[in-house]
């Protein structure tokens, strides 16, 4: 008890001891901490293995430890990779990426749209049914199938046969989480979008696609990457090297150099280099996605 100027007396509780505080009788997690710097150690040993040693000569790797940086480190190694049509690959795959990721995601999202806005009818069940199914079939199921369309049609060995197939194995696992993402936003937006004058067009692309930004991220580095290191159909759809894409190049550039070891993995990290920088701009809005994802 503490006496004002008044006269009147006032309780004062006790004030917490600033700065952070452990609860009574709360351990730190040792075992969980311990597994993480094992699973850090795991991950970064063979990437810091990969990077010096792509900086050094064919004798100094031979000649020094492995895991000892370079003395005199060089871009011999990297001067070989792109000299080896690196860049003619490196396109290839842009294309076949964009060109494939672009049209999955927005038609993925305008068919989750339609799904969760379009009411409950037997149509749009089926078609929701039809898009899960699709995810129980693997690709390596399908590679025969594939095969014989694209020659019927007249696409084998162009970077069109990779496109077409990677849209369509987009396409399921897109519709599934935007239409998650899409059930979650409140009613009441959309009703009062409506009341306003706009259409399912405007509704879509300007109350819908900002709110669910988080999950297009997230699909969008999903699936580029997940085209980005497709090796089955380059593999079987592509013959010509001119068409090949950088999973397939790195094999074959593996095979013709397969003593060079610097120089094959000095085209490992030419490789990684875009995966890297797809994923440092999407960083926060692809962890936004997850997050959201696992709360649901």
């Amino acid at each position: 008890m503490v006496m004002t100027r008044t006269g009147k007396r006032v309780s004062k509780t006790a004030q917490p001891a600033p700065g952070p505080h452990r609860a009574r009788g709360e351990l730190p997690n040792w075992p969980g901490g311990l597994a993480g710097w094992l699973w850090l150690a795991v991950v970064i040993v063979p990437i810091y293995w990969i990077v010096i040693t792509s900086f050094k000569s064919q004798g100094n790797y031979y000649a020094t430890n492995p895991m000892v940086p370079p003395t005199e480190p060089t871009l011999a190694n990297y001067q070989l990779v792109v000299e080896s049509d690196f860049p003619l690959y490196f396109l290839n795959s842009i294309i076949v990426t964009v060109g494939a990721v672009v049209p999955a995601v927005g038609f993925a999202f305008m068919a989750a749209y339609a799904i969760i806005r379009g009411g409950t009818g037997r149509f749009l069940r089926g078609v929701n049914a039809l898009f899960l199914m699709g995810l129980a079939i693997p690709l390596q199921a399908t590679i025969i199938p594939i095969y014989l369309i694209i020659i019927r049609l007249n696409l084998y060995d162009s970077l069109t046969a990779l496109i077409l197939p990677s849209i369509a194995f987009a396409i399921p696992l897109s519709v599934l989480v935007l239409a998650n993402f899409i059930r979650d936003v409140p009613k009441e937006l959309f009703e009062s979008m409506r009341l306003d004058g706009a259409g399912e067009m405007t509704t879509m692309w300007r109350l819908a696609f900002p709110l669910t930004r988080p999950a297009v991220v997230t699909v969008t580095i999903y699936n580029a990457l997940t085209i980005w290191n497709g090796f089955l159909l380059p593999l079987i759809l592509t013959q010509s090297p001119d068409k090949r894409t950088l999973p397939l190049a790195l094999w074959t550039f593996q095979g013709q150099y397969s003593v060079n070891v610097p120089a094959v993995l000095a085209s490992v990290v030419l490789t990684t280099l875009p995966i890297l920088i797809l994923y440092g701009l999407g960083r926060r809005q692809l962890l936004s996605g997850l997050t959201a994802g696992f709360g649901k």
